[in-house]
């Protein structure tokens, strides 16, 4: 009863507070404030860096005085801050103004880095919590100070504002009701998303098993296996026909398969990393290897998927089972000690206030991660719609991937935790601690030729993250860097503007390579990496055959329905 009161409390607290834990980032505020309080030397540090950007302010000023439209400044954006790149920004009064704010910016990241005594991940928290406080600031956020807004206002004679109102009030009714964004009625899965054919040639408790149908008179007799991840649904891989990975492959003539995992409820609460492994990867493999008769398999795992299909291959590899033929990680990661923001909140204090906060409904709510993506990137996803669709009264246009992302997925109680303890906090898995099927995996046990691909601009599994296989496996990698983020660098189809990559190839016995010597000696090639992996498959393929039966038409793998089968439609 003790422990029930303790952890309903913390469940009913996390509902304010978005799953923060108030004591973690008091702990890391207190750190860094301590510290900072009995560090005379900072402290003067700062008091000189105050005085030398009111000087360089002050300097600007006069300047601009004498010529209110220089083009001259004193402090510039970073690369990937786009709020004051209009040219009315530099403009008086509104280049003072933007001016200021950056060197003020600048000045709390000094203040919030480099405390001698501070933990590493107290220093990120406070660093990145600082920044997100200052964003909500920023004069491009308000209508009187943003240029922009006022140009667009005085020429529309503010019907932009009543727009923009009308816009906010809509997206707050929606998001009251549990209504879809807007523009998210034009998508609908399964006539203009997801539409591969193929079968569900399998079903249990948590994944639905498709077979896609063949595009191509032969195929390669290795069938490929896709495993997504199980945070969000697997049509990201299959979204539009003109940019969808299933099609793209079924037409280099691939059987392909994939894994739909079922979104999970309360009742799912002990679902565990284990369940995930048994009744989800290994029951695919088991099920593509019997239809397509005992070839070997080319296994694709795609972000929280390519960590769970890692940890498949090596308990395989470990127990002699050799049929899979090639892994192809995309995004994915073994090691999490620099997996990015990701593990600001990821310590022993916000894991237990997640843990009552699951407790109390047995899963991960889908609102809590979506907000917690959106902050990674808040300037981008957050701030930016709102200066676009209620201050200037536009509204942002809705895309397939946008669409596949507000189609959002639930993280049973169980599995969620051991992921976080296990492989964020711990790092079990990298360390040899992490145990599948009751035994210890390595990734050192791997021999399956392995393709990497990261992205640059990844939030979620920086790409010097993914990278780090390389010092844990003992067989030949292709690393393949693509620009594009997470989500947008995968879905990167042949014939996508802007796009490129660069990829090297280091044998299994090669000395290694740090990453950022590897991204200097590797050539950038323009275009889409996806005609570069289908070569390397090729490379490890035989020759093509008919295709193979849509399941077992007199097995336990009988056609059970269309793709994109059932599960897809949980909500």
């Amino acid at each position: 009863m003790e422990q029930a009161l303790d952890k309903g409390l913390k469940a009913a607290q996390a509902r304010f507070t978005g799953g923060i834990s108030p004591i973690a980032l008091a702990a890391a505020y207190a750190d860094w404030a301590l510290h900072l309080s009995s560090a005379p030397g900072k402290q003067l540090e700062l008091l000189e860096k105050a005085g030398k950007k009111i000087w360089r302010f002050t300097t600007h000023a006069a300047r601009c005085a004498q010529n209110p439209n220089t083009a001259e400044t004193c402090i510039t954006p970073l690369p990937q801050d786009k709020r004051f790149k209009d040219e009315a920004w530099q403009q008086w009064p509104f280049n003072m103004i933007s001016q200021g704010f950056l060197l003020n910016q600048q000045w709390w990241q000094n203040a919030t880095t480099g405390v001698a005594g501070v933990t590493r991940q107290h220093e990120d928290v406070v660093t990145f919590v600082t920044r997100q406080i200052l964003d909500v600031f920023s004069p491009s956020n308000f209508a009187l100070t943003n240029p922009e807004v006022l140009a667009k206002t005085a020429s529309e004679g503010g019907m932009n504002l009543v727009r923009g109102w009308q816009n906010f009030l809509e997206d707050a009714t929606r998001a009251n009701s549990g209504e879809k964004p807007v523009g998210l009625e034009d998508f609908k899965v399964g006539e203009n998303l997801a539409t591969s054919p193929g079968k569900v040639v399998y079903r249990n408790r948590l994944i639905e098993l498709i077979q896609y149908a063949p595009t191509t008179d032969k195929v390669r007799p290795e069938p490929i296996l896709i495993v997504p991840a199980w945070i969000m649904k697997y049509y990201i891989l299959d979204l539009s026909a003109e940019n969808s990975f299933v099609r793209y492959l079924t037409a280099q003539g691939f059987t392909v398969f994939m894994i739909s995992w079922r979104n999970p409820d309360g009742a799912d609460r002990d679902l565990g990393m284990d369940d995930y492994l048994s009744s989800g990867v290994m029951a695919a493999v088991n099920a593509v290897d019997t239809i397509t008769g005992g070839e070997h398999i080319h296994a694709i795992g795609y972000c929280l998927g390519g960590t769970l299909l890692s940890i498949a291959a090596a308990a395989m590899a470990r127990d002699n089972d050799a049929r899979l033929e090639s892994l192809t990680l995309l995004a994915a990661q073994v090691d999490f000690t620099q997996a990015g923001e990701l593990t600001l909140f990821i310590n022993d204090s916000q894991l237990a206030y997640l843990d009552d906060m699951m407790w109390d409904k047995g899963y991960l709510d889908t609102k809590q991660m979506a907000g917690a993506f959106q902050l990674l990137r808040s300037n981008d996803l957050i701030w930016s719609r709102v200066i676009h669709d209620y201050l200037m009264g536009g509204r942002s246009e809705m895309n397939d991937l946008m669409a596949w992302n507000a189609d959002a997925t639930r993280m049973p109680y169980k599995m969620h935790s051991q992921y976080l303890r296990q492989l964020f906090l711990n790092n079990d898995l990298a360390e040899g601690r992490f145990l599948a099927g009751g035994n210890n995996v390595a990734i050192t046990d791997i021999r399956a030729p392995v393709f990497m691909v990261g992205t640059e601009r990844d939030h979620v599994a920086p790409w010097h993250s993914v990278y780090k296989f390389n010092l844990l496996s003992d067989t030949d990698v292709t690393f393949v860097l693509t620009n594009g983020g997470h989500n947008a660098g995968i879905v990167s189809e042949p014939g996508h503007p802007h796009r490129h990559y660069r990829m090297r190839a280091k044998h299994k016995d090669a000395p290694y390579h740090d990453p950022d010597r590897w991204y200097a000696e590797a050539d950038v090639v323009d275009g889409s990496w996806w005609p570069a992996l289908v070569t390397w498959l090729g490379d490890k393929s035989g020759d093509p055959v008919p295709p193979p039966p849509m399941g077992t038409p007199d097995g336990s793998y009988a056609p059970l329905c269309d793709a994109p089968g059932t599960y897809i439609f949980q909500e």
